[in-house]
């Protein structure tokens, strides 16, 4: 089974993507070269990774990148708030699996 991250990617205009992966080496690629990108990045480029981390399974990486999509921006551009925000995400999820 895949593992998954979350990741975020700052475009040239200052707004914040967040996503998943298998790959996010070459799911940056896709959004930057190809048709295969997300929509949302089309002209935004160049793009950067400001933070990936692994998840798992793509339904636990799923629910994270939609709460994370709901952080306010402050918390997205902070890689210490957005670590603990996480973590706080993935015990909320596997606790309500329980």
């Amino acid at each position: 089974m895949p593992t998954y991250s979350v990741y975020l990617v700052r475009c040239r205009d200052g707004s914040v993507y967040t996503g998943i992966a298998t790959d996010v080496a070459r799911r940056l690629t896709e959004h930057d070269q190809g048709p295969r990108g997300a929509k949302f990045l089309r002209g935004k480029g160049p793009l950067t990774l400001i933070y990936e981390q692994e998840i798992g399974d793509r339904s636990l990486a799923s629910k994270i990148e939609s709460r994370v999509k709901r952080l306010p921006k402050m918390d997205k551009e902070n890689n210490a708030i957005l670590s603990a925000r996480i973590r706080d995400f993935i015990g909320q999820c596997q606790a309500a699996a329980e």
